[in-house]
């Protein structure tokens, strides 16, 4: 048999006697699970990689991105200084770095908290590829309207994520930082531990990010009907003091802070319901 032949003898026969060439039939569980490992064998190498190279240049790593907050350098508290001051509300919005001594006290603990925190910073550096890999597994299985309705999907979560990540990093941390060693009680000494610290800073800024996918989840609910714009504004109210509460627990019991992140909170839902329409509009087609 010639090297551009195919033995149709092996392929499979549908409902209607035709036969099925071997990428038209249907994939068996085990084939699935072999595809999803090849996904996250991907996804694993790419953190790998992104994380090898910032244990590499670790030292910049922890005193200028993790650590940042502590020190005046910060680019945040210049900004905040200056807006501050354009604002005219005098030093309001004024901040300085603690400038703590950060401490280690486990054996081992610098050691394998920067290996840690490499893989944490390489998934965040590599987000875009890990949300393609897991995007292209779960592609496959959608209608093809439902796949022109997600076109540009990994461009616009990634973008989100990012900015969700800048936000509570560049936003949340430093009025975080500067509320948390600022806040005193019995004569204690503020002397943070580095998991500690790293710990709150995780805490300022993924969840944020995960907020910030918010146009994207209630595109895909409006999409499928669950979601309506007319809802969205009915119980917009009941948004807003929604928003209130968030603010209040991602940041410390500053109103000026509190109302720097219910602000763009808002307007990320103003713009929600935006998208929620535009869906609509596709789910109404749909149906006609």
């Amino acid at each position: 048999m010639a090297l551009d032949q195919v033995n149709v003898d092996d392929w499979e026969i549908d409902e209607n006697g035709k036969p099925l060439p071997p990428e038209d039939k249907e994939m068996s569980f085990i084939d699935h699970l072999e595809e999803l490992r090849w996904h996250i064998l991907k996804s694993l190498v790419a953190i790998a990689i992104a994380g090898v190279i910032l244990f590499l240049f670790r030292e910049w790593y922890f005193r200028h991105i993790l650590f940042g907050t502590n020190y005046d350098d910060f680019p945040s508290y210049r900004f905040f200084c200056w807006l501050s001051d354009k604002l005219g509300t005098g030093e309001a919005l004024c901040m300085t770095g603690p400038n703590v001594q950060i401490q280690a006290t486990q054996f081992g603990e610098q050691f394998i908290t920067a290996v840690k925190m490499s893989f944490v910073g390489g998934f965040v550096i590599a987000f875009p590829y890990v949300f393609y890999q897991i995007w292209s597994f779960i592609r496959p299985g959608l209608y093809k309207e439902e796949q022109k309705a997600t076109r540009g999907v990994i461009f616009i979560c990634s973008l989100l994520f990012f900015i969700g990540v800048s936000f509570g990093y560049f936003v949340i941390a430093p009025f975080g930082t500067n509320f948390l060693m600022g806040f005193e009680v019995g004569g204690a000494l503020n002397q943070p531990t580095m998991g500690s610290l790293i710990s709150f800073m995780i805490m300022f800024t993924l969840p944020a990010a995960l907020v910030f996918e918010l146009p994207i989840l209630i595109h895909f609910l409006a999409q499928f009907g669950l979601v309506t714009a007319a809802s969205m504004r009915k119980y917009r109210k009941h948004s807003f003091v929604g928003i209130l509460i968030l603010a209040s627990v991602l940041t410390p019991p500053d109103v000026v802070t509190q109302v720097l992140i219910a602000v763009p909170l808002y307007i990320l839902y103003e713009i929600s319901v935006f998208v929620a329409k535009r869906a609509e509009k596709k789910y109404q087609a749909a149906l006609e």
